[in-house]
Order: structure tokens, then sequence, then C-alpha cells
């Protein structure tokens, strides 16, 4: 029991593509298909000549990153299997804390000012409420 678990994890694994999630290769976010319209869309985006997927998305620390990759993978791989995943697709709130966080850090310098003073609430200071089309192109 515990072979054919493994035989069929391990293939599950392989014709997944399992090991390109891995790495910080953009294309390993279209594995699945689902997320072929984001990235086309980061192809023709601002933000497509400095930062990838991972840049935007993950935390950059080395533990955030590993856990939010694994709770990521693990509910993308069940929701494309399952198909029950949201139509279009939407970030979850932890997700979009990682990607303000991240625009934050990346943009410090331009938006010190703003976040030095805080006068909105950090839910209004949530940066792709504006710029929502620097990541993936203008909305269709």
């Amino acid at each position: 029991m515990f072979g054919t678990l493994a035989g069929a994890g391990g293939y599950t694994f392989y014709y997944a593509r399992g090991l390109s999630y891995l790495s910080d290769d953009p294309r390993a976010c279209v594995n699945c298909h689902i997320m072929r319209e984001q990235f086309d869309g980061w192809q023709k985006a601002s933000h497509h000549a400095h930062a990838t997927c991972n840049d935007c998305h993950v935390p950059r620390h080395f533990t955030g990153k590993w856990v939010t990759k694994a709770e990521n993978g693990w509910h993308h791989s069940r929701g494309f299997t399952l198909q029950d995943f949201h139509e279009p697709i939407r970030i979850k709130p932890g997700n979009a804390a990682v990607l303000n966080a991240n625009c934050l850090h990346c943009h410090k310098d331009f938006v010190r000012e703003i976040t030095a003073h805080r006068v909105l609430k950090d839910e209004e200071l949530y940066c792709v409420r504006c710029h929502d089309s620097v990541g993936h192109g203008p909305r269709r």
C-alpha cells in the first residue's frame, strides 16, 4: 500500500512538474494552465523587466518563502485537481498581505513619506488598489 501511494505521489509530482515550483522561473506558474492569463499579462506589464512571480507573491525571508510556496502549492493543486477554484481566480487575504509587503519593500524609497506618517489605516494602504495593472497588465 505504501509503495502504491509513494508511486502515485511520485508520478503526480513528476507529471505536475513539481520541481519547477522550487525555482524562481515564472513559467512554473503556468504549469496548470489556469494562470495563463496572469502570466501573459505579466509579460506585458511594467514589472516584467524587474520582478518575477516570486518577487511579488512570496515573502522575502527564507522560512516564509517556503511555507508560502507549500501552502499555495497545496491549495493550487487541490483546486486544479478538483476544479473548485474561483473563476476568475482571486488572491487570498494572506497572499495579498505578502504582495503588499513586497510592494512596500521594493518601493520603500518612493513611499517613505506615505508609510512614515501612517495617516491611512493599513487596509487603505493597499498598493494594488490603485496600481492594479503594474503586475499583470490592464484588466480585461
